[in-house]
């Protein structure tokens, strides 16, 4: 990318927030200007589903009329359980735009999982999917007291429909603005460590997003974003959806990504950008050729966790002319922009912003995953090439961390006295390295976290889910590296009982995780090795893998629906690429 382009987009970013800021407006907020500035221009298209500009915004305003119908108070929380569809992001800005505070709930949530998210929440009240209802249907039992439900797109005898309208009366009620400080959104991460924790998302920082991200896309009312991701993540259900809606552009919505589907998608709709995660795109190199794949419109390809293998044979194979990578902490306090089209690279920061953006890489304890400090009690600062874990430092301006709703755990994300007496920086929990000409590369998570199929997966969850199976005596869960795969697949050591049986393991699993957290390989263990500290020595069992390990070995096979020995011919298929994870 030329010179003159990359400090274009970083100057149209830098407006586009200054300019934001001045509104003291909320996107919902914002909704009846840019109806009455887009009008019947398309903003949101699913499947059967669409919205223009004007139809969003009545939409969001019967949402926000209905909960005060239904006496919802102002400041209860609301968890959405839902598919990717046009009315998730009506129903969001109508709850948040009347002083509701939304928490956008994992549709892959099962059992315990799901009551934790719910309870994290502190919620008044769910809106479920009817295709969604088994999830909630099944611990139902065990909602907190005076959880209210609505079941959207259907009926049940057991909750009422929930059916706002779209009633020119419901659109008219007025509506007392909203604060942008004032909480809007929780979105869920794993973080480091422990179960998900509820992230607050408030209002200023959606409209912050969602304009730096229109800035930095060029953004404008002929493009059209496809966004396949969960709008469940702070990715596809704020920066794809926000950017472009304050650009007067479009969102075509899908539930899901289908290789041999997308390139039909984009070109039968016209998209402009595509919305990625990196594995999306390592999916589309492997597929074979499409007839449609060189004659889109796409112009830029946004979006995290490319990685540099992938990257030349997007650009080449798809004649996409640019990709923007990024990397950001849903909690704010850190992110990173790779303007310049690095292959593999997550960002650099331009010399005219070193002040504004405060990242540091410090060295870090692999035993104890807390900070390297000297005699003085200070960080150490990486050297160049060497990894570190990126900290963002923290003020009451841009770079701010508004924490979890989960207090303690909102302490332990906040690094004090790193440089200086009184300084305070946020701590990503992730590994990075920064090259002699400045650009950062992800290396990997710190703790008792990986990354696998787009989604963070804590290993604390997942190990209490197998300690209390049937037949599993212990458990260590870590992530391993599987060729042609990004992040990491889940795997488990176990030490077994007599009852062990791999069907009932199997059944348990399936009741208990999403598919994407359910550990891959099952390591069955004579015993599992401790440090000198008394923890799992995970270190050495992640680093023998599934190739390595000398132990009995099972295979979760997601397409046959159960657990088998993981045989040498199997390994060698996975190793090889030749079978599909």
């Amino acid at each position: 990318m030329r010179t003159s382009d990359t400090l274009a987009a970083w100057v149209r970013a830098l407006e586009n927030t200054k300019a934001a800021s001045k509104l003291g407006a909320t996107l919902p907020g914002l909704l009846p200007v840019l109806a009455a500035k887009y009008a019947e221009r398309p903003a949101l298209l699913g499947e059967g589903e669409a919205f223009t500009y004007q139809t969003l915004g009545q939409q969001a305003a019967s949402v926000g009329a209905w909960a005060s119908q239904m006496a919802l108070p102002d400041g209860a929380s609301v968890c959405l359980l839902m598919p990717n569809r046009p009315d998730y992001v009506a129903i969001w800005l109508g709850l948040a735009g009347t002083g509701r505070v939304v928490a956008l709930l994992n549709t892959s949530l099962r059992g315990e999982g799901l009551l934790h998210c719910i309870a994290a929440a502190d919620a008044s009240a769910v809106i479920v999917a009817d295709s969604l209802l088994p999830a909630l249907q099944a611990v139902a039992h065990k909602l907190p007291p005076g959880v209210r439900v609505w079941v959207h797109g259907g009926s049940t005898d057991q909750w009422p429909t929930f059916d706002p309208g779209t009633s020119a009366a419901d659109a008219s009620v007025p509506q007392t603005p909203i604060e942008p400080g004032r909480r809007a959104l929780l979105i869920y991460t794993s973080g480091t460590t422990g179960l998900p924790k509820a992230t607050v998302i408030t209002h200023a920082r959606i409209v912050e997003w969602s304009y730096w991200f229109a800035g930095m896309m060029d953004a404008g009312p002929n493009d059209r974003m496809y966004d396949c991701l969960p709008l469940y993540h702070s990715v596809g259900g704020i920066i794809a959806i926000g950017a472009m809606l304050v650009s007067g552009g479009s969102v075509l919505i899908r539930p899901r990504f289908s290789a041999s589907r997308f390139w039909n998608d984009v070109t039968e709709h016209g998209c402009t950008i595509f919305q990625y995660i990196g594995e999306l795109c390592r999916y589309l190199v492997n597929a074979p050729p499409h007839p449609l794949e060189r004659a889109h419109t796409l112009r830029l390809a946004c979006g995290n966790g490319l990685a540099g293998d992938v990257w030349d044979s997007v650009q080449e194979r798809f004649a996409i002319p640019r990709i923007l990578e990024f990397y950001a902490a849903t909690e704010g306090g850190v992110s990173l922009y790779n303007v310049e089209g690095k292959p593999g690279a997550i960002g650099r920061i331009p010399p005219f912003l070193q002040h504004r953006m405060g990242i540091v890489l410090i060295q870090h304890d692999p035993s104890t995953g807390e900070p390297v400090r000297d005699a003085l009690g200070r960080c150490v600062p990486s050297e160049v090439d060497m990894p570190g874990e990126a900290i963002g430092r923290l003020d009451s301006g841009v770079r701010r961390f508004d924490g979890y709703t989960d207090q303690s755990a909102s302490s332990r994300k906040l690094l004090a006295d790193a440089f200086e007496p009184g300084d305070r920086w946020f701590r990503t929990g992730d590994l990075m390295r920064r090259d002699e000409a400045g650009f950062f590369y992800f290396v990997d998570r710190i703790g008792d976290s990986f990354r696998w199929r787009g989604e963070n997966v804590s290993a604390a969850e997942v190990t209490a889910v197998l300690r209390s199976a049937p037949g599993i005596d212990d458990a260590a869960v870590y992530g391993v590296a599987i060729p042609g795969h990004d992040g990491r697949a889940g795997m488990a050591a176990c030490t077994v009982t007599s009852e062990f049986d791999p069907d009932t393991l199997h059944a348990h699993l399936q009741s208990a995780l999403p598919p994407y957290a359910q550990p891959l390989f099952i390591r069955l263990c004579h015993s599992l090795d401790m440090t000198d500290t008394f923890k799992l020595a995970k270190a050495r069992l992640a680093a023998e893998g599934f190739v390595h390990a000398t132990d009995p070995m099972l295979f979760n096979d997601h397409r046959e629906r159960r657990l088998k020995p993981l045989v040498p011919p199997l390994v060698a298929d996975i190793t090889r690429g030749e079978m599909r994870i």
